[in-house]
């Protein structure tokens, strides 16, 4: 399992939620770019946005993520913040990326419900919070 460690916020349009980095090399790595941010793209319950970032895969790269995960999608080059079901769901409860993303974090208070107001072309910024 991957402990928790350095916090971050996270704002999505005027949204601030604060979440929690894995103790990860991935993370790590996240936490060194920061800040971020990119043009928000919605699929389901999450949202996504390309960032100037280039993660190598895990041993801990997952399709299936927990509510609340913040992830790095390889792929598409971006960073994924996940609350519920997207169009590869299997059942209403499991939450399902596109592919294999990168755990990076957790949203400290979840469910997030608040993120059903965000919309594509939000902007969504990822910064240190200590």
């Amino acid at each position: 399992m991957i402990e928790p460690g350095k916090l971050v916020r996270v704002k999505v349009g005027d949204l601030t939620l604060n979440a929690e980095l894995y103790r990860s090399d991935a993370a790590e790595d996240f936490w060194e770019s920061l800040p971020q941010s990119g043009t928000v793209n919605r699929w389901g319950q999450e949202v996504y946005a390309a960032i100037p970032l280039q993660l190598e895969p895990t041993a801990e790269d997952r399709e299936v993520v927990f509510v609340g995960e913040l992830a790095y999608w390889p792929p598409g080059s971006a960073l994924c913040v996940f609350w519920g079901p997207t169009p590869a769901s299997r059942s209403p409860e499991e939450i399902r990326a596109a592919s294999k993303v990168i755990p990076l974090g957790r949203l400290r208070i979840v469910p997030t419900p608040d993120l059903d107001s965000s919309q594509a072309g939000d902007t969504i910024t990822v910064e240190r919070a200590e």
